[in-house]
């Protein structure tokens, strides 16, 4: 009996000794820290996280834009989180440099780690004081009277109110093969807002329905459509790699005749990304010719972008000749008397929208900046 309690004893002494004596790195400062161990056992490893992490941010006055400018040792690269509401962008940039256009005032969070690699980095969080004018929106560029000689105001939305008139229907979704071009965006009621006089179209990069980007696409289809006269559309453009917003029209024959049949007026058309696109508009119209037929021209300003400022997009289309106009300066005509062009004598409706990437603009890069805004100040039509 005494043998076999030796035994019982010598193994609990065992047990609890081996259970007792954890080994592994002790040390706080490595990598691999193990706060059970309570015996070193050599194999603890450092590793140089960046050091010196210095973040500059730049907030424009009464606008939406912030910048970041980050530095950092020994960092490999850099990732910029910019927290809007309920969603988040994150950048990610080699230079340290990134910036983000928030919709609305108030504290809004950011935060920037340089990274050694994808685990480890250092940390910045900030906060960005966002402060926009009551509209957020310099009604400063071109405009255009309220009537012309032999003609009369027929229709038009000055975007009065809080909230889109019934003369518009929202689109949603992502339509067929992205709209017929790829596109990347879900196309949402609540992208669109009517405030202080603007219609306002916001892109956004948010997850929504499978997509990646947001935005919105309304028209007036069956409800306002119009053959002949003068149309003016004052609006203030988005910019950037992958943005494309459109002010256009299509034939009310679409529903039954399909596209290119029904016809198709592009009062006006960007596609965003360095300096030429950003400051280059296009006006088109396409049509059936035994196929797929088109015709376009284009204008561009001097210096800047169309989102500096207000312009105003015409169209003078009647009987003979459809003509664009770009703040009354004539760029583009076609002659529309021929056969083959007998959709352009039908009733056309309206089609606003921004689209995100495509098979014409491509894709947005890490140089596009979100949200971005198509703001409209007014639609009219003169017969």
């Amino acid at each position: 009996m005494k043998k076999h309690l030796k035994l019982f004893l010598t193994i609990t002494a065992s047990v609890a000794l081996f259970y007792s004596c954890k080994k592994g790195c002790t040390d706080p400062n490595a990598a691999n820290y193990n706060p059970s161990a309570n015996r070193d056992n050599g194999s603890c490893y450092y590793i140089n996280l960046p050091t010196n992490l210095v973040v500059t941010l730049i907030n424009t006055p009464n606008s939406g834009l912030v910048e970041i400018e980050a530095t950092a040792l020994n960092e490999n690269y850099f990732t910029i989180c910019f927290f809007d509401g309920n969603d988040s962008t994150i950048i990610t940039s080699a230079t340290g440099e990134a910036s983000y256009n928030y919709s609305d005032s108030g504290s809004h969070n950011i935060r920037v780690r340089a990274h050694l690699d994808h685990q480890n980095y250092t940390e910045w969080n900030g906060v960005a004081e966002i402060s926009i004018n009551s509209s957020g929106i310099s009604n400063v560029g071109y405009t255009t009277p309220l009537s012309y000689p032999n003609y009369s105001l027929v229709w038009q939305d000055e975007f009065n109110g809080t909230s889109l008139s019934s003369d518009w229907i929202y689109e949603i979704g992502t339509g067929s093969w992205g709209w017929g071009n790829n596109e990347l965006q879900y196309y949402r009621q609540d992208n669109t807002s009517v405030e202080n006089g603007y219609l306002i179209i916001t892109a956004k990069q948010q997850n929504f329905g499978g997509s990646n980007y947001t935005s919105s696409r309304l028209k007036t289809q069956g409800l306002n459509f119009f053959k002949y006269g003068r149309i003016d559309i004052r609006a203030k453009l988005p910019y950037g790699k992958g943005i494309w917003p459109a002010l256009w029209m299509l034939g009310e024959s679409f529903s039954s005749v399909g596209w290119p049949s029904c016809g198709e007026i592009d009062i006006m058309e960007l596609i965003g990304g360095n300096g030429y696109n950003d400051r280059t508009v296009h006006g088109t119209v396409h049509w059936n010719e035994n196929g797929h037929a088109m015709y376009g021209g284009s204008n561009s300003l001097p210096s800047g972008k169309f989102h500096d400022e207000f312009h105003v997009f015409s169209i003078i289309w009647d009987q003979n000749t459809i003509r664009w106009l770009r703040d009354d300066i004539q760029y583009h005509t076609i002659n529309i008397t021929g056969n083959n062009l007998s959709a352009f004598h039908e009733n056309f409706f309206f089609i606003f929208n921004v689209a995100v990437g495509g098979n014409w603009p491509g894709s947005p890069d890490n140089t596009t900046v979100f949200p971005q805004m198509m703001v409209v100040d007014y639609v009219r039509v003169f017969q």
